[in-house]
């Protein structure tokens, strides 16, 4: 079943932006031990009982919702683009999602960023369509690493990007321009912003996300400066009811992203206040600096762990 979603008016969003190298840097504990439980809880998760869940955002613009991120798709009789993949075993599910949608063949996969649950999907699907990433993705899932104690493999092959681009790139498909700019430094240092100019909608990758505080992975080049500043300049981008699929999450408005962004802010500025007062992490966290944000530390990221985001990410600006 489609759910559907008002139809929106064009957009055509400008202009480039330059790539920034791949950095690394200090990890905060709390976030570490957050990502760790949730890839262990994804690993371990019983995808069997995964629903599926298809919704029309706009035109030939859908959402499907499962486990992990969500994946944009563009279907009409050119083909089918999808933007992530969600994991490997739900690629089954998947496909008979798409096929509700249309009869066409999956051309392309483009990937937000590298993080698993994005990603998971580009083995199984490589032997058909083309994988288009930003550099670092590929690099990233090319060099795989480490979270916590556990090791994440390099990607095989078949996973692993076979164009990549550097600032922006589009696709064209359907009648739509799909157009991936790069924002560097944000969500991780590879992140895409997909825009889908025709149909007046844009996929935020885990740039913006409903579920509280966003993860931030700065051992992965990812800023809140650099988030900011990305999701600031997609607001200059889009318009009034341009609709915005978050990297987790409900179908949402600018209005949505707007709270994100101002949160985003508020709470930063919060902390470089408090440290201007010469206070540590451990005193901010006792003294619930960030109380007004309550709701929103009972999502994945919980609040002690974005102080402690937030204080490195203002220190590290500073230096």
């Amino acid at each position: 079943m489609v759910e559907q979603l008002n139809s929106t008016t064009s957009m055509l969003p400008p202009e480039n932006v330059r790539l920034k190298a791949i950095v690394s840097t200090p990890f905060p504990l709390y976030i570490l031990a957050a990502a760790l439980v949730a890839f262990s809880a994804a690993a371990q998760q019983d995808f069997s009982k995964v629903e599926i869940k298809t919704f029309n955002v706009s035109g030939s613009v859908y959402m499907l919702e499962g486990s992990g991120g969500n994946i944009g798709v563009c279907a009409g009789e050119d083909g089918i683009a999808i933007i992530d993949d969600q994991f490997a075993p739900l690629i089954p599910k998947i496909k008979d999602a798409l096929r509700a949608i249309s009869d066409k063949p999956l051309k392309f996969v483009l990937n937000t960023h590298f993080h698993g649950e994005h990603t998971g999907g580009n083995a199984p699907l490589g032997s058909e369509a083309t994988i288009i990433a930003h550099e670092n993705v590929r690099l990233r899932l090319q060099q795989g690493g480490t979270l916590g104690t556990s090791d994440i493999k390099p990607a095989t092959k078949a996973a692993l990007p076979v164009i990549t681009f550097d600032g922006r790139t589009s696709v064209y498909l359907n009648g739509e321009e799909m157009r991936a700019i790069h924002f560097p430094h944000a969500h991780t240092d590879g992140d895409s912003v997909i825009f889908f100019t025709k149909a007046n909608v844009v996929h935020m990758g885990d740039n913006f996300v409903t579920y509280g505080f966003p993860f931030v992975d700065v051992k992965s080049g990812g800023t809140i400066r650099g988030m900011i500043e990305g999701v600031e300049k997609v607001l200059s981008m889009t318009t009034a009811d341009t609709k915005f699929i978050p990297g987790h999450g409900p179908v949402s408005t600018r209005t949505d992203v707007r709270k994100f962004v101002d949160m985003l802010k508020s709470t930063r500025q919060l902390v470089a206040d408090a440290i201007r007062q010469g206070k540590s992490v451990a005193q901010m966290q006792k003294e619930h600096l960030l109380a007004e944000f309550e709701e929103l530390g009972k999502g994945f990221i919980k609040t002690d762990a974005w102080i402690e985001t937030l204080y490195a990410d203002v220190k590290t600006a500073s230096k």
